[in-house]
């Protein structure tokens, strides 16, 4: 499956992006690529921050090449393309408080019955004064 998504350039500290239409199971900084289609440097002012190619996008996107959630979200806010923003962070499970409760309670209900005997072991036996 084609897929079109940013590919970092440029040194350290200094990031700039390709945007790139390659095989989704080329990884992104294995350097391959299919089709340079534009650019996109956040060093850059607001006017020559990025050079992009939306027809071409538009066009790949038509014959079924999928964006990345970053680069999606960039074309959202950019209104390239329409449509809501996606999470690109990764899904995190809520803890549940129902789970958490229960074991709880086992401890609880299994804590005094181990150290019953422990208390009782622990106290001395009773000696007559002389």
């Amino acid at each position: 499956m084609l897929m079109i998504r940013l590919q970092r350039t440029g040194r350290k500290h200094e990031p700039t992006f390709r945007v790139v239409l390659t095989d989704s199971k080329n990884g992104p900084k294995s350097g391959k690529y299919l089709k340079n289609l534009g650019w996109y440097d956040t060093r850059l002012k607001n006017d020559a921050k990025k050079q992009l190619d939306t027809e071409a996008i538009k066009k790949w996107m038509s014959q079924g090449a999928k964006l990345s959630l970053t680069l999606h979200n960039f074309l959202v806010g950019q209104k390239i393309i329409e449509g809501k923003k996606l999470n690109a962070l990764p899904k995190k499970s809520p803890i549940k408080k129902e789970e958490v409760k229960k074991e709880e309670t086992k401890k609880i209900d299994a804590a005094p019955a181990t150290e019953a005997p422990v208390a009782e072991a622990v106290t001395p036996a009773a000696t007559p004064a002389a």
